[in-house]
């Protein structure tokens, strides 16, 4: 597959790129981009949810009645889960979601998102290029420029991707940034276009075709 190369005025160049169809043109498997999306998802789950069960909750330890001759159902303390206030029964602790997934169903899944972006013409490669100063507003004019104004994009760079598009690009809700060696599975599912530096490109074939 051949892409044309744009720079960053929206213009179309004589150059041209040719993506490896093993990590650009596979049939792209839907399982595992669900399996590392929901990987990715788990892991950055804080865990961190919490209730007080009877042994925790503060209250009298004393019996409530007697236990027998007053027609009424057998209680303990007033922490029992059925009184109001008392302990939760079987509520949530502090857990980990996060779970193991093969190495190669994750390259299988990262090679079936670009392939998905590909077929489907939501890709586009760009020249390298710098900002001088870090400005959201110049970030902003380069992706009108590209037609991307209002489209939620991801910016891959390459390794040695310019700072100031970092920080350019930070404070805009629907456009991210970030670098080849970053390149996961749900930042490109949730993006409607994929921008890939031209360096970038063989950075990710090199990862990707191994």
């Amino acid at each position: 597959m051949e892409l044309a190369v744009y720079n960053i005025d929206g213009n179309k160049t004589e150059k041209t790129v040719k993506l490896n169809d093993e990590v650009f043109g596979i049939k792209p498997n839907e399982h595992a981009i669900y399996l590392d999306v929901k990987q990715i998802l788990a892991n950055r789950r804080q865990g961190t949810h919490k209730v007080k069960g009877r042994s925790e909750v503060k209250g009298s330890t004393r019996k409530l009645r007697r236990q027998k001759g007053t027609g009424m159902a057998r209680v303990g303390d007033i922490k029992s889960p059925i009184f109001r206030g008392g302990g939760i029964v079987f509520g949530p602790k502090p857990r980990d979601y996060g779970f193991k997934l093969n190495k190669k169903v994750k390259k299988l899944a990262r090679k079936s998102a670009l392939s998905q972006k590909a077929i489907s013409k939501n890709m586009i490669v760009v020249e390298d290029f710098s900002i001088e100063a870090p400005k959201t507003k110049e970030y902003v004019e380069i992706l009108k420029k590209l037609k991307l104004e209002g489209k939620k994009s991801l910016m891959v760079l390459g390794e040695e991707g310019n700072k100031n598009i970092f920080l350019s690009a930070r404070n805009l809700p629907n456009s991210r940034v970030i670098v080849a060696a970053n390149l996961n599975t749900y930042d490109l599912i949730n993006s409607q276009q994929v921008v890939i530096a031209e360096s970038a490109i063989k950075e990710i074939e090199n990862v990707l075709s191994k």
